[in-house]
């Protein structure tokens, strides 16, 4: 067993030290399924194609609730009561300041008279970039096409 072990160990080591060799640039992303369909919800893509913080913040923190879609729908919106708000409601669009959806999402939902559900993000607040890349993500749930 211990001889199993330790030829595992040179394997990988041996593996790993020949890709710090004089072509170490990783291998191109691979486009994927050519027959996959696009994720929804608004992209913002950095000029080297990479998802911007704003997207990965949405897609990691607030898309769990709010729905990749932006309609309140994600998978852990079914536990919560009250609903995750629907970005794509024109309604209430019309209804909210940016900077109060930048207060909602810094300080969270109880601090602004929401559901006390929803999480700050207080971190946030010394990345305005960053928050005003979400209030673009969530505006844009309310244009229809």
């Amino acid at each position: 067993m211990r001889s199993l072990l330790l030829a595992i160990v040179l394997v990988v080591t041996s593996g790993a030290s020949g890709a710090c060799g004089k072509n170490s640039t990783p291998p191109p992303p691979t486009s994927g399924s050519p027959n996959a369909k696009p994720e929804s919800g608004p992209s913002h893509a950095q000029a080297d194609g990479q998802p911007s913080v704003a997207q990965l913040t949405f897609s990691t923190v607030c898309a769990s609730c709010h729905g990749i879609d932006g309609k309140g729908n994600g998978p852990a919106a079914v536990a919560l009561n009250p609903k995750p708000r629907d970005y794509t409601d024109p309604a209430w669009q019309a209804s909210i300041t940016d900077d109060q959806i930048k207060e909602t999402i810094v300080k969270g939902g109880q601090a602004v008279g929401k559901s006390p559900t929803m999480p700050g993000q207080a971190q946030l607040k010394s990345q305005p970039e960053v928050l005003d890349g979400l209030v673009q993500i969530i505006r844009k749930f309310g244009k229809h096409p």
